[in-house]
């Protein structure tokens, strides 16, 4: 993991980069991608990480794009809840798991 990542602020800065570091996780790549728009290129890794976390991030991304019953099954592959909280936070929770796992 790049060491300079240590918050969500520094990641926050990492999107004035033009792509991901190729160091980072592929968790960590995907919420890159859905932070700087791309919700494909994050949809097409979340989809190949066979985890819960993978599962949590594909469950993100179709509650972000308005399908929530895809993404209810999602988060129950994940052993989630359907969040109650804004796509913001759980975009946050997610990063600081990824983090913490590393």
């Amino acid at each position: 993991m790049d060491k300079e990542l240590t918050d969500y602020g520094a990641f926050q800065d990492s999107l004035g980069f033009d792509r991901p570091r190729p160091t980072w996780p592929e968790a960590l790549k995907a919420l890159w991608y859905d932070a700087k728009g791309d919700w494909g290129a994050s949809h097409n890794i979340a989809q190949e990480i066979y985890s819960d976390l993978g599962s949590w991030i594909h469950a993100y991304l179709h509650r972000k794009e308005g399908d929530g019953f895809n993404a209810g099954y999602w988060y129950r592959r994940a052993g989630r809840p359907f969040p109650k909280i804004s796509l913001d936070e759980e975009h946050r929770q997610i990063f600081e798991d990824v983090l913490g796992n590393q």
